[in-house]
């Protein structure tokens, strides 16, 4: 069955437009949500980019902190299996992630700390997990400040004079 042009062209617009948007840490961020959430042993199918909301990018001296809601679609393709194109099925599990990164500030930018947490929306929106959630992301947040900053050597010298 083949679906007519006017049915698929916004979809693949919409899609275009919200990595177009992105900035390449959410972008990574994106893909590396979607490779955990195929690693899971119960996810059998393949699983698309619905949506990306909630998208906060906040910069400071120890890094950069990217938290973001993705939404999943389920695809007809099986995870062992994967073919080029997957079609959507719209009536199946569309779950949501939280994802919660912090990155140092280096031209190949590396993960610090990382939280993520899918499952159906209700899930999420239950107080417990979502006061856990809240909670993980600040301690990413934190992550590279102060006390747990990665210690070089060299990066304090201490110098002694001599008894008078």
């Amino acid at each position: 069955m083949r679906l007519p042009v006017s049915l698929w062209l916004p979809l693949a617009l919409g899609a275009a437009a919200v990595a177009a948007g992105q900035s390449p840490l959410q972008r990574r961020v994106v893909r590396d949500v979607l490779e955990y959430f195929h690693g899971r042993s119960n996810v059998h199918f393949l699983f698309k980019e619905r949506e990306v909301d909630g998208v906060i990018e906040r910069e400071d001296s120890s890094g950069t902190f990217v938290q973001l809601w993705l939404g999943l679609a389920q695809t007809a393709c099986r995870k062992r299996a994967p073919q080029r194109h997957c079609r959507v099925l719209e009536s199946r599990r569309k779950p949501t992630c939280l994802a919660c990164y912090k990155f140092d500030n280096s031209d190949v930018p590396k993960v610090l700390d990382k939280y993520h947490n899918c499952g159906p929306s209700h899930y999420l929106a239950a107080k417990e997990i979502r006061q856990r959630d809240e909670a993980e992301c600040r301690a990413v947040e934190e992550s590279g400040k102060g006390g747990d900053a990665l210690y070089l050597p060299g990066m304090f010298a201490f110098s002694r004079g001599l008894p008078a």
